[in-house]
């Protein structure tokens, strides 16, 4: 036997998340309306991301010479990152050993 799924209209899935955000208990309402709690859930969650993506600024696409720029950017970025790490090991290094680099004075 195939587990079908009862087949809810856009009205009735809107009066329902409405009916959340008017403060009522998607338990509640799926014991008044003949649903299951968790499609209400559901439904309010995808009304809120639909939502939030309204509310987002729209992003421009970058052009051709900015995905270039940004591209150049990033490898620059990551070897300055890697130089950096280099000689921080390298400066440790020499802490540890103790060795100064100053040349001896003359005493005449």
């Amino acid at each position: 036997m195939k587990n079908r799924t009862k087949a809810y209209s856009a009205q009735f899935r809107e009066q329902m998340v409405e009916l959340v955000k008017a403060g009522r208990v998607p338990a509640e309402l799926a014991r008044e309306f003949g649903c299951s709690a968790n499609s209400i859930l559901n439904w309010v969650n995808q009304a809120q991301g639909r939502e939030k993506a309204l509310k987002a600024p729209a992003q421009p696409a970058l052009s051709g010479n900015e995905r270039d720029e940004l591209l150049r950017l990033r490898r620059e970025n990551k070897q300055l990152q890697l130089e950096r790490d280099i000689l921080a090991k390298a400066t440790a290094w020499f802490a540890a050993k103790g060795e100064k680099t100053s040349t001896p004075s003359s005493n005449s």
